[in-house]
């Protein structure tokens, strides 16, 4: 398991990615699956930016599946939207929707915690 702290700015998702890059790296995940959860954790990253309130925490379980936690102060709840093609914004919780096998939210007192799951795909197959 992996946990990281996050700062609540704009260098909190390549911090991120980052993060990730050197775990899955460490645990011989395949590298399709290294990129999606990248992209994935930079998406739940980049909404808890936005919209969470500080401060802001990454955790990476590799198990049967491998979960991707973003947990951040704020009690408000994340919803996937459909955004326009002209749209700027809007497409984070639709591409981890689209990317994950399971997706939720967790409230606790200190805030939430989003995450979602992938299949690990081929360990040591890099």
């Amino acid at each position: 398991m992996l946990e990281r702290d996050l700062p609540a700015d704009t260098e909190a998702a390549p911090m991120a990615r980052d993060t990730v890059r050197h775990q899955m790296e460490r645990w011989h995940i395949d590298d399709e699956t290294a990129y999606t959860t990248e992209l994935l954790v930079s998406e739940l990253v980049g909404n808890a930016v936005r919209a969470g309130e500080p401060p802001l925490s990454l955790r990476l379980r590799l198990d049967r599946m491998l979960t991707c936690e973003v947990t951040d102060a704020a009690m408000s709840a994340p919803h996937v939207r459909h955004a326009r093609t002209v749209d700027e914004t809007g497409r984070g919780l639709f591409i981890v929707t689209s990317l994950a096998r399971n997706r939720d939210t967790r409230y606790h007192e200190d805030g939430k915690t989003v995450w979602a799951e992938l299949l690990a795909g081929p360990v040591g197959a890099k």
